[in-house]
């Protein structure tokens, strides 16, 4: 006969396996400024957990007022990863993020019911999620002959050739990245197919379950969020951030919003007060690109950032 004692002992096993046998990763994404940092902090907070940054332009350490990186206080309130972890210099891309992403959930799971992976760099959130597509190898000339009429010519004519031969990728690929409009292209042109195609998206499986939550403003709202980001970063110090980046600027991490405008004003092609308004314009745009991403998953739930106490309540129904 069993034991009140031995019977309680098997509860308690179970719930343990239960908890930490069927762990919860809550994604929570959205376009920039809506207040993805704020939120996960609040929410890692109140589940004493820590937060996996899905940003991929915050990896970088030289770039912390640019891509507004988490403020100190807000760094020791909950503890981030993938945040700083990376120089402009070094070589990275979304493969080492998916296996070095799934090897720390592995661990942090160990002792931890829920996990949260913040951010708004799609390709990396599906990365985690469902595993990235294994595309052929380019051929390395076709690389070497787009790299070379992106210098000569410029990007509007990979962008160009891109919304030809595949209008559905260039649908919702960063068009300002010319590392994103060269792989796809170089895809294309090495199997004769749109790069789109070859995208399979089958998922993975994963040893944790997923719940992904959206968070996101009214257009008019968040398009002011964004420019008032921008004054703030202009406020903090980003001219003088980039000009001391400006040495390296043929580097991919730099080829992104809110340093090219400044680069482009340094070497003279217009006056500062045009370059913060192409920041701002070009910052919208790719809110645009990534609410058009996320709003393609039907999985993911919608909130305001005001609505914590809405998104607690939905955490713990997956919670055992």
């Amino acid at each position: 006969m069993i034991s009140k004692v031995s019977i309680d002992e098997c509860r308690a096993s179970t719930m343990i396996r239960m908890t930490f046998n069927n762990p919860l990763l809550v994604v929570l994404a959205g376009p920039t400024a809506t207040g993805k940092t704020q939120t996960g902090i609040h929410l890692a907070s109140h589940f004493h957990s820590e937060i996996l940054s899905a940003d991929s332009r915050q990896f970088f350490q030289e770039m912390k007022i640019g891509t507004a990186f988490p403020v100190p206080h807000e760094l020791a309130a909950v503890r981030h990863h993938f945040i700083g972890h990376l120089s402009i210099h070094d070589s990275y891309n979304v493969s080492r993020f998916e296996t070095e992403a799934l090897q720390l959930l592995k661990r942090l799971f160990q002792d931890r019911r829920v996990v949260f992976l913040v951010g708004g760099s799609g390709l990396y959130i599906n990365a985690v999620c469902h595993g990235i597509d294994i595309l052929p190898d380019p051929d390395p000339a076709v690389r070497i002959e787009l790299k070379l009429r992106l210098e000569q010519h410029g990007i509007a004519t990979l962008q160009e050739e891109l919304q030809k031969t595949d209008p559905e990728y260039a649908s919702i690929v960063d068009l300002a990245n010319p590392a994103r409009l060269i792989r796809a292209l170089e895809i294309c042109h090495t199997t004769g197919v749109p790069y789109s195609s070859l995208r399979l998206n089958n998922p993975k499986e994963r040893p944790f379950r997923i719940l992904k939550i959206g968070i996101t403003h009214p257009r008019e709202t968040l398009n002011e969020r964004i420019n008032n980001r921008v004054d703030r970063m202009i406020d903090a110090g980003l001219v003088e951030e980039a000009r001391e980046l400006y040495p390296y600027r043929h580097l991919n991490a730099l080829n992104t919003v809110g340093y090219k405008e400044l680069f482009d004003h340094f070497d003279e092609q217009y006056p500062l007060g045009l370059a913060i308004e192409k920041i701002k314009t070009h910052s919208r745009r790719y809110a645009k690109r990534q609410m058009t991403w996320f709003n393609k998953d039907p999985k993911m739930v919608w909130f305001l950032p005001s609505e914590t106490e809405g998104m607690i309540s939905l955490i713990e129904k997956f919670l055992p």
